[in-house]
């Protein structure tokens, strides 16, 4: 299973403050828009991803269709299938691709630790995890809460 392109979203206080830290790290920003209080920095390989006020906890992303340099790939698993993939190994998901469709689609599955762990296709849209605060929030009490029984999947909003 190929998930694609991997990147560390971090949840920050201050975008700006935390930008400098980084730097400092080695990181330059790569993409983002400071204005939509969002950023992408890069070391070599490695990328990290800032987000001031759009969700709660850090969380992994994984984005099918891009490479390391956010260049769309010509082949590449489609997040449906990785969703398919991931449902037939018994895996629950927190929000889920509408398999209907065609085009940018986004899931989530919480980790044992309720680590949130996102897979976008194709286009990365703020929005996409701007809705995660709520998802993780959700899904992350749902599980830890005995009187509400299993956790119910939130479906996502699709873009075609």
């Amino acid at each position: 299973m190929e998930l694609g392109a991997f990147a560390v979203s971090l949840t920050v206080k201050d975008l700006e403050t935390s930008k400098a830290f980084y730097e400092k790290l080695g990181f330059s920003v790569f993409g983002g828009d400071a204005s939509q209080n969002w950023q992408i920095l890069k070391n070599g390989s490695t990328t990290i991803s800032l987000f001031q006020g759009m969700f709660e906890k850090n969380m992994l992303t994984f984005n099918p269709g891009w490479d390391g340099n956010a260049e769309t790939l010509a082949d590449f698993t489609d997040v449906r299938e990785l969703q398919r993939e991931l449902k037939a190994q018994g895996m629950e998901m927190a929000a889920e691709a509408d398999e209907s469709t065609t085009g940018p689609a986004h899931l989530m599955v919480i980790a044992p630790d309720g680590n949130p762990i996102a897979s976008s296709t194709s286009t990365f849209d703020p929005s996409v995890l701007a809705r995660c605060r709520h998802e993780t929030t959700s899904a992350t009490n749902a599980r830890r809460s005995p009187m509400r029984g299993r956790a119910e999947p939130i479906v996502a909003e699709q873009t075609n």
